[in-house]
């Protein structure tokens, strides 16, 4: 069975030692998405919408780098440290879903790697071959 790593990019894979997602047979798991930007800064500090769009944009463009698209998303854990805004997080995420809602999770927690970032999303994936 082949495995096959897609990298993002970000300064935190190469410190951390991970990348984006990994796909083995018709699984992909995709790591936790920070709200980046292009230039590595944090996107949209205290806008919980706008940053869980972002992290969801970044899940898309992994899954495209593996031949697939957020339809084949059958999971999402979202751990957002502010679980009284889960209406703008949960938004973005029935928005960027639509018609293929995946089982998901909204965990709060305490802090994230950056004070600004107010969630990070993992996603799985199940894909036809």
């Amino acid at each position: 069975m082949q495995v096959h790593r897609v990298f993002s990019g970000a300064a935190w894979e190469s410190k951390v030692g991970y990348c984006r997602a990994v796909k083995v047979g018709s699984i992909i798991y995709v790591s936790g998405t920070a709200p980046i930007s292009s230039t590595g800064a944090v996107f949209a500090p205290e806008n919980a919408y706008a940053q869980a769009k972002r992290c969801f944009e970044i899940i898309q463009k992994a899954l495209q780098e593996l031949g697939t698209d957020c339809s084949c998303v059958v999971r999402t854990r979202m751990y957002v440290t502010d679980i009284s805004r889960w209406r703008e997080f949960g938004e973005a995420h029935k928005e960027f879903f639509g018609e293929n809602p995946p089982a998901s999770t909204m965990i709060e927690v305490k802090s994230l790697v950056e004070p600004a970032m107010l969630i990070e999303v993992e996603a799985d994936a199940v894909c036809m071959e």
